[in-house]
């Protein structure tokens, strides 16, 4: 019996494991990094506001709805969900789509449960759009490569499919394919949200204004991705009495190194 059908024996760490599972829930590196694409569709940096602060507040509340959904199904009485979803999980090679699945039909009935996944679906389908043109676009600017003549663009495109499809072949005939692909991409994506956060705090810096806002996010994410590194099973898997302190240790070198660079930098200002 797995940890689906008996969540007492999950054995993943709260911390870090949480803010890495739940990537966009949390905050998202992936987003982050779309905002140069956005930022030349956008006249002035006052409309920065309800663009990316109204999309971070609406996909907040989605994370929320569905934290609470999960929270009330799968541990709530009298008949919780962890005892429907082995059953439900046949059809399925991971348990991720017999979540929402199950979810779906038992609150919603069929008319609702088709909305709410083509909504589910739909999520990943535009991300993977967005993912593959920056994906595109930043290898073509890394090689100096025009992206306006087509064959220029199948020149990256084609790789990248193709890599693409390795990964979903090897994730579909692999029966925790999903899960462990998932762990590596909450890293990534995390990881992306500390650079982010962190050149975000910089810029801010520079330019006088409230840097708090993004360095205290800078340093909690710069935490959870280096502690999630030392003891994650996919990374290091380090014990936690080591994991954890060398988490830490990287809190503390992340501080003295921002203190010093802004001591350096409000000087030459």
């Amino acid at each position: 019996m797995g940890t689906a059908t008996h969540p007492d024996k999950f054995a993943d760490s709260i911390f870090p494991a949480l803010f890495i599972t739940i990537a966009c829930g949390a905050i998202s590196g992936f987003h982050g990094t779309q905002s140069p694409l956005m930022a030349r569709c956008v006249k002035s940096e006052r409309m920065g506001r309800p663009i990316f602060y109204g999309a971070m507040i609406t996909e907040g509340i989605v994370a929320l709805i569905w934290a609470s959904v999960a929270s009330w199904f799968f541990y709530g009485n009298p008949a919780p969900g962890y005892d429907l979803i082995e059953g439900a999980t046949k059809g399925f090679q991971t348990s991720a789509p017999a979540v929402v699945n199950l979810v779906c039909n038992e609150w919603l009935g069929v008319a609702g449960a088709v909305l709410a996944m083509l909504g589910v679906v739909a999520a990943p389908i535009t991300s993977g759009d967005t993912a593959f043109r920056s994906a595109r676009l930043i290898v073509a600017e890394w090689l100096k490569l025009d992206q306006r003549p087509i064959p220029k663009r199948l020149l990256i495109c084609v790789p990248l499919f193709a890599i693409s499809i390795g990964m979903l072949v090897w994730q579909i005939e692999n029966p925790d394919g999903f899960n462990t692909i998932w762990q590596y991409f909450g890293f990534s994506n995390q990881a992306l949200s500390v650079f982010t956060l962190w050149a975000a705090t910089v810029y801010l810096v520079r330019e006088k204004k409230a840097f708090w806002i993004t360095l205290i996010p800078a340093l909690f994410m710069t935490t959870v991705c280096s502690t999630f590194f030392f003891v994650s099973k996919q990374m290091l898997h380090l014990p936690e009495s080591v994991g954890y302190p060398l988490g830490g240790v990287c809190l503390v070198v992340a501080i003295v190194w921002f203190c010093i660079w802004y001591r350096k930098e409000t000087k030459q200002q």
